[in-house]
């Protein structure tokens, strides 16, 4: 990932304009006129060898003649032409480029790239409508529209449609801080945009249309991060399987499965929508609001028709509405008719007048006991929309407790008669809607993004407590497999990887022929009251559809019998299938058990996913699974358990007790941990896992592996976020010679930090911080705790039983991920013993290890502490011309052996 001379791009300070034309109709002309017409104050070069002049312009034969390197060029020239073209540029110190240009083949795109590749030359496209960056008046594109200046970024695949948007944007009066049309994405992708874009100062909010997605661990760990500077809102094209053909198609690439996009999203923090027109209304929601605390709804309104439609839409997107208490009914009942409706929507009857309003929102703002509130106005010959809308937004501006005031949405219905009431609404920063559907999707909108930030924020429980996992026991299982040619487990081989990894399993064994069966059921018998056989076959995916399973065996012979007639049911129903023989089983009776399915499969965009769902054999019919990406802890567990309808049976009903919710929980996290640990597992089923009050196990398990990855190390490659590096676990000693752990930092650590903050002295705050401070508040720690691996580093020191948090060195990359910057702080009473090196020491290696080549930080002058370390460790250390207490610190990767050592 990178943001490198995208500054270029996306803030020139100059353009060329190659492949220039004065043919009225083609692209070339009407990217020409666009660029020249829209205020842009750089210098503007036109290029094109059968012209000498353009529009009253000089033109320029060739990239060489140019007078100078302009900042970026927009290519519209034939596609052969393009890749000499990208080589003159970069000859000539060009560094960002934008290539209109369809129809490059593979090999040709891929030229692009490697002419481009010597100088850093950035190539946004090919294939694409072009960039407009309004506040610069560039408009460096071929649509029919330049877009107004705002504060929203557009990131769009698809270029026509990015124009018809454009064109319903302009008409509502929508500006933007960037259009971006990112075509193929040979080069700049959208991760790259995406990064670029969360640092920008100038954009809110940053919507996407997107049909595939390039590469996945990069765009998660680009989303992530740029979802928690903003709202970040994601249309994701392909929702069926004919649809995400035809992005395919469109494309040229893999569109994903949509449960998959569905779930990335979620995780990195993004809100999903639906339509184009919700992607505008999200946006104008979400970049006026704050967050809300919860999903309670309260509704004032002039029309009780239009109220309970927006209780109808609150109620099926699972809202709530607020309770109206008795002092604020006593407050209304003063100012309202004898016949308003005392209830939630406060229907304050269709003859409102200005005045109304305004007593109606004072009394709701006096104590307001919402998670947000939706003022709804039908428009009448009684009394003016425009005063009304006026009168709201004098209650707002009048508040008694204006941090109080929870987030506020108004719906004026119709058209011409409320358009100046909507206007005022939009000047003062009201988001304001043109039906009931609208305004609380955008209530919606608020709620779902507030949970993706909790989820981003939010701190799983200390410990799992199960058994460490041993993913060799697990490899050696595979590995008999792959010898006898095989890439599908036996189901005891299945079960035993799972047991491996600290999923309850009943026990199983194997029989070659009934007789066999015979004597283990009769070994069985002896402590079960009944057994289960089944037919081994590798052949034979679902056993039971053709009579291959048999419950509740209750003697020897009943068992023999059984296994005959599986034999001569398969002969006939897969005549074609290898027999291996029988699996015997012990009978588990839970008699108000739940049956669930637990699954392992590839997504071809995401890679591994974790499914979770209702089990048993009519686990299709039924339909009700949800996926989610690995790795997982037990909050993201249960968080993909509440996606299914079965969740809510798990709860417990009736006289029904509710299940082990953690011991399901447990078995997803053990299941995604196997993920990490074994590239090799490509499929994985666990079906019926059954789950009661009492706990759960696997009756039934199938994994299908890759047999060339079965000797690959952990961590998966193929994962889209990239786990936990336990591989930087280690232990070793003080000075003062204590045990300790030095490991890299998780989630679960924050609880550590209480007692640890409250053992650093005021000057080490200062020191770590480089000023004061008093207040360590969840969210602030979770920044520090919830990291994203990919991205960014964080040891911690500890003691041995790791209940005490000594120290802690961090490393955060630059989206190119060529420098770090670092910082340490290490417990004020543990100063002196050697944690600092040791801590310092391991983040070096780290950073040398990620191939990171230089490490920097910004140290006090006071700190003289870690200055003598910086010395002595090889930092170069320069004064900071704009802060003189401050030192500037720089150690370049990788250090030589003999400064290591």
């Amino acid at each position: 990932m990178t943001v490198r001379n995208l500054e270029d791009a996306l803030r020139p300070r100059s353009v060329a304009v190659i492949g220039a034309s004065d043919e009225p109709g083609s692209v070339g002309h009407t990217l020409t006129q666009n660029v020249l017409s829209g205020g842009f104050e750089g210098r503007v070069f036109l290029v094109n060898p059968h012209h000498g002049t353009i529009a009253g312009r000089d033109c320029f034969k060739s990239v060489e003649a140019l007078p100078e390197a302009p900042e970026l060029a927009v290519i519209a020239t034939p596609p052969d032409s393009v890749p000499p073209i990208i080589e003159a540029l970069g000859k000539k110190g060009t560094r960002a480029t934008v290539v209109i240009t369809a129809g490059f083949s593979a090999a040709l795109k891929q030229a692009v790239l490697d002419a481009a590749r010597p100088y850093c030359l950035r190539v946004i496209g090919p294939n694409c409508l072009g960039i407009s960056v309004p506040a610069l008046g560039l408009n460096a594109n071929f649509g029919l529209n330049a877009p107004k200046s705002g504060s929203l970024a557009f990131l769009s695949q698809s270029g026509a449609l990015m124009t018809g948007i454009l064109d319903w944007a302009s008409a509502r009066d929508i500006g933007f801080s960037y259009v971006v049309s990112m075509g193929d994405m040979a080069d700049v992708d959208v991760g790259d945009l995406l990064d670029f874009l969360a640092a920008d100062v100038s954009t809110s909010a940053i919507l996407l249309y997107l049909e595939t997605i390039p590469a996945a661990r990069k765009f998660m760990s680009a989303a992530r991060s740029a979802a928690r500077a903003k709202p970040v809102i994601a249309i994701k094209s392909g929702r069926n399987a004919a649809a995400a053909k035809a992005a395919a198609t469109h494309t040229g690439a893999l569109a994903g499965t949509d449960a998959a996009v569905s779930a990335a999203f979620r995780r990195a923090g993004l809100v999903r929508v639906e339509e184009l027109e919700e992607l505008f209304n999200a946006a104008e929601t979400l970049a006026t609001l704050q967050p809300i605390a919860g999903n309670e709804l309260l509704i004032v309104t002039n029309g009780g028709g239009a109220g309970v439609l927006a209780v109808d839409n609150l109620m099926r997107l699972d809202g709530k509405l607020a309770p109206v208490g008795k002092d604020l009914v006593n407050a209304l009942d003063k100012v309202l008719p004898a016949n308003w409706s005392r209830a939630n929507p406060i229907d304050i009857i269709g003859d409102a007048s200005p005045e109304r309003y305004k007593a109606t929102l004072d009394a709701v703002l006096a104590e307001p006991n919402a998670d947000g509130i939706l003022v709804m106005n039908c428009p009448t010959a009684l009394a003016s929309s425009t005063d009304a809308a006026q009168a709201v937004l004098d209650a707002i501006a009048q508040a008694p407790h204006p941090r109080k005031v929870p987030p506020i949405l108004t719906n004026w219905l119709g058209e011409d008669a409320v358009q100046e009431g909507r206007q005022k609404f939009r000047a003062a920063g009201i988001p304001t809607y043109e039906s009931p559907n609208d305004a609380i999707q955008g209530f919606f909108y608020l709620w779902q993004y507030t949970k993706a930030q909790e989820s981003l924020m939010r701190t799983p429980p200390k410990s799992t407590g199960h058994t460490t996992i041993a993913d060799e026991a697990a490899r050696s299982i595979m590995r008999t497999a792959v010898r006898a040619g095989r890439t599908l487990l036996t189901e005891p081989e299945s079960k035993a990887v799972l047991s491996a990894f600290g999923i309850p399993t009943v026990a199983t064994r194997v029989a070659a022929s009934p007789e066999d069966v015979a004597n283990i059921a009769h070994a069985l018998l002896k402590q079960a009251e009944s057994v289960v056989v089944k037919i081994l076959s590798d052949d034979i995916s679902h056993k039971s559809d053709i009579g291959g399973v048999r419950l509740g065996l209750r003697s020897p012979q009943e068992a023999r019998h059984a296994a005959e007639r599986m034999l001569a049911r398969a002969a006939e129903a897969c005549p074609q299938a290898r027999i291996q023989g029988f699996t015997v089983q012990p009978m588990i009776v839970r008699k108000q058990a739940h049956e669930l399915l637990l699954g392992v499969y590839e997504d071809p965009l995401f890679g591994p996913m974790i499914l979770f769902g209702s089990g048993g054999t009519a686990t299709e019919i039924i339909n009700d699974t949800a996926v989610a990406l690995p790795p997982l802890d037990s909050r993201l567990a249960l968080d993909l358990m509440e996606q299914t309808r079965v969740c809510r049976l798990l709860e417990g009903y009736r006289d029904r007790p509710a299940a082990d919710l953690a011991g399901i929980a447990s078995a997803l996290v053990q299941l995604s941990q196997l993920v990490v640990d074994c590239p090799a597992v490509k499929e994985l089923d666990i079906n019926p896992l059954i789950a009661d009050e009492t706990g759960v196990i696997a009756l039934d398990a199938r994994i299908r592996i890759d047999p060339d990855l079965v000797e690959k190390d952990g961590p998966n490659p193929r994962l889209a976020i990239r786990p936990y590096p336990n591989q930087w676990e280690r232990w070793t000693e003080t000075i003062d010679g204590e045990r300790i752990m030095i490991r890299p930092i998780k989630p679960a650590d924050e609880h550590l930090y209480a007692d640890f903050v409250a053992k650093l002295s005021p000057e080490d705050i200062r020191f770590r911080f480089l000023a004061p401070r008093k207040e360590f508040s969840h969210k602030f720690i979770a920044r520090f705790t919830q990291i994203d691996y990919a991205r960014a580093m964080a040891f911690v020191a500890l003691n041995k039983d790791e209940t005490e948090l000594y120290g802690i060195a961090r490393l955060v990359a630059d989206p190119d991920y060529t420098k770090g910057e670092y910082a340490i702080i290490v417990r004020s009473d543990r100063i002196g013993t050697g944690l600092g090196w040791l801590l310092m020491r391991n983040l070096i290696r780290y950073a040398e290890r990620e191939g990171l080549q230089e490490l920097t930080g910004d140290v006090l002058e006071q700190n003289t502490r870690m200055l003598e370390m910086c010395r002595a460790l090889g930092f170069e250390i320069s004064a900071d011309p704009e802060d003189l207490s401050l030192r500037k610190v720089r150690l370049k990767l990788p250090v030589p052996i003999q400064d290591a050592a």
